[in-house]
């Protein structure tokens, strides 16, 4: 089946600074994307090639089995795009702006619109330039979904969002995949893209170093495991087992925790050798894995001096 997005090799430097390296990825149709990173990545620059609003060095990508420089215009047509940075006339009202836009792509379904309007809870009233940040974020949401694209492209969708527009922003997500449409978005907030996203890109120093789906992405973790036995179990036993990284004897001597890369397995079948009195494992989650893709060593996450386009 043909994905609905193909990236090939895509490169784009600003000069001597990075901007983005080599990258290859595909979103099929209906599934949602998370494109994961922290400012500075290269997330804004990717989404920005896509829509051809940027020249790569080299590389190729297609929307709709169309080609995103070549075949602007068409890929636009398929597309509702939400910008990173929002730049409406500043005198116009929110409804002005939304009222421009479907115009200029042929009229949306007034009554689409309107729901749209007061999902978002937004005055359509108000001048743009009278808006809060949230306020603003709206009208872009709202821009982007009105027409029903095929496909939604949103860069940082729900920054400046309050929790309960947050909260109904992934009920729209949630939507637009089940009628079979697609999303791609990109977010630095790791709960987010957990709780919305079918797969996972994770973009470090303008490259991707991993592609999966978010069950695959915790999987590949580091657990940690707190094993108590009735009686003190024998430590070093625990430290030999394949993937092991750390067994430490809690102060009661009984208990151990232990922390274990990949499989948690070997770990159990060792465990029931002996008399286990209790067992707590915590759940991998996204956060842990975003941290260790971002670290060097136990080291904070590297900034690269040269890393100042997003």
């Amino acid at each position: 089946m043909t994905p609905l997005v193909d990236v090939v090799g895509l490169t784009k430097h600003y000069g001597t600074k990075r901007g983005v390296i080599d990258l290859s990825f595909q979103v099929a149709e209906g599934e949602v994307f998370g494109f994961l990173g922290p400012n500075g990545a290269g997330k804004t620059t990717t989404m920005r090639l896509l829509l051809s609003l940027l020249f790569p060095d080299s590389g190729s990508a297609h929307i709709a089995g169309l080609d995103c420089w070549q075949r602007s215009v068409d890929v636009k047509r398929v597309l509702g795009y939400l910008p990173g940075e929002l730049a409406f006339d500043p005198n116009l009202t929110g409804g002005q702006i939304l009222a421009y836009f479907a115009n200029l792509r042929g009229g949306v379904d007034r009554a689409d619109l309107e729901r749209l309007i007061s999902r978002l809870d937004l005055d359509t009233s108000r001048r743009f330039r009278h808006y809060s940040h949230g306020n603003k974020q709206k009208v872009g949401l709202i821009q982007a979904f009105m027409h029903r694209a095929r496909l939604l492209v949103l860069d940082e969708p729900t920054s400046g969002l309050d929790p309960l527009n947050q909260h109904e922003f992934g009920q729209m997500v949630a939507e637009v995949r089940a009628e079979g449409r697609t999303v791609f978005l990109s977010s630095h907030i790791l709960s987010e893209v957990e709780s919305m996203c079918d797969r996972v890109g994770i973009i470090r120093d303008g490259r991707l170093v991993r592609v999966g789906s978010v069950v695959e992405l915790k999987d590949i973790k580091h657990h940690d495991v707190d094993l108590t036995f009735r009686t003190a179990p024998p430590a070093d036993a625990f430290r030999e087992i394949a993937g092991v990284e750390r067994v430490e004897v809690l102060p009661d001597g009984r208990t151990l925790r232990v922390t274990i890369h990949g499989e948690i397995d070997p770990l159990i079948k060792m465990a029931a050798r002996y008399s286990l009195a209790n067992f707590v494992s915590r759940e991998p989650s996204l956060e842990d894995v975003f941290l260790r893709f971002y670290q060097n060593d136990g080291e904070s996450p590297r900034k690269d001096p040269a890393d100042v386009v997003s």
